[in-house]
């Protein structure tokens, strides 16, 4: 689009080197440089957008490390980070994105992206829920949830069902469409209040401080005497091992994420794989970009459900670009209550 070049103030969050490790705040640096709300002269088929929500996400310590073979690339030192975020549409010169549009997509940790990769991109429709949730409830988080569940749980009405990181992004929803499918469901959180969301604000039957537990295959035995069916895993480690020993037969095993290993450089190995020969358990890892093709019916069937009440979502929302480094290190730590957000600008 022509017109007179207008240039505002641009913040920026910056990746500062590969991190080894616990991520920390001092690996990211905060800046303020300048931005156009112009598209550059020649650079057609991409969109200038004005971000509003960011979402913080443990895969993200993934591309903080240099390494190439996974399914993502890493972030670059000295360059913008990246992540999953809710924007409004300043400027296009691509026939698919308009002026006011909103959009949900990998965009950069900054007030201000231009983004070229497009394709990656989704227009909001739905705009009569918070615009927030397009990044967990209608995000990557929830459709991560909707796979894990229906697609690798292969679940049946009458399971009994756990998930760990239960009050996260992802864990929260799975445990409610677990319930809503007619299983019996117990979380593990890490406090007190988490513990108590997840029972008095998101219906599951049972939740436990696993802080709490001094023998966390004792704890599962208690909450599971006949045994686990289906295990979604967002945590691995002890965790993982100590579900294997309580795993029925022909049980599943959903491994989503294993945020208790991110910042090992020599992980504890898994003790009770024998498990799954005995009782014929099935345990498979999933990306839920694999299955982009559920994506209509994922929208669909969880906007229904919430508009119904059938579903809660939970946010934990941290105000302005500057906080975020804090609260992306905070995931791991726990120090999020739902799902972590932070909010670069209002709408």
């Amino acid at each position: 689009m022509a017109g007179v070049e207008e240039m505002v103030r641009n913040k920026q969050v910056v990746l500062k080197h590969f991190v080894v490790g616990e991520p920390k705040e001092t690996d990211m640096e905060f800046r303020v440089g300048k931005a156009s709300l112009r598209i550059p002269e020649g650079v057609e088929g991409a969109i200038l957008v004005k971000n509003l929500y960011l979402s913080c996400d443990p895969y993200m310590r993934g591309r903080m490390r240099e390494y190439y073979e996974s399914y993502i690339p890493p972030f670059q030192p000295g360059s913008v980070i990246e992540g999953f975020g809710v924007a409004k549409v300043v400027d296009s010169t691509n026939p698919k994105f308009s002026v006011g549009d909103y959009i949900v997509g990998l965009t950069g940790w900054e007030e201000y992206s231009v983004i070229v990769r497009t394709e990656q991109l989704r227009k909001i429709e739905t705009l009569d829920v918070p615009l927030s949730y397009h990044v967990g409830l209608l995000g990557m988080p929830g459709f991560t949830a909707y796979v894990g569940f229906y697609e690798i749980c292969a679940p049946k009405k009458g399971d009994y069902f756990f998930v760990s990181a239960a009050s996260g992004a992802v864990g929260q929803l799975v445990g409610q469409l677990a319930k809503l499918h007619g299983c019996y469901v117990v979380g593990s959180a890490g406090s007190a209040k988490k513990v108590d969301l997840l029972k008095n604000k998101l219906g599951f039957d049972e939740a436990f401080n696993y802080k709490e537990e001094p023998d966390l295959t004792d704890a599962l035995k208690r909450y599971f005497p006949k045994g686990i069916d289906i295990y979604f895993d967002n945590v691995g480690g002890a965790m993982l091992d100590a579900a294997l020993t309580n795993m029925r037969v022909h049980g599943r095993v959903a491994i989503c994420g294993m945020v208790s290993q991110h910042s090992i450089s020599d992980p504890k190995g898994i003790s009770n794989l024998y498990t799954l020969v005995m009782k014929r358990v099935r345990m498979q890892g999933f990306i839920q970009s694999d299955y982009l093709h559920l994506h209509p019916e994922f929208l669909k069937t969880i906007v229904s459900f919430y508009k119904q009440g059938k579903i809660v979502y939970i946010e934990d929302m941290n105000e302005g670009l500057e906080n975020g480094p804090a609260a992306f290190v905070g995931l791991f730590s726990g120090k999020n209550v739902g799902k972590q957000i932070v909010r670069v600008a209002q709408e």
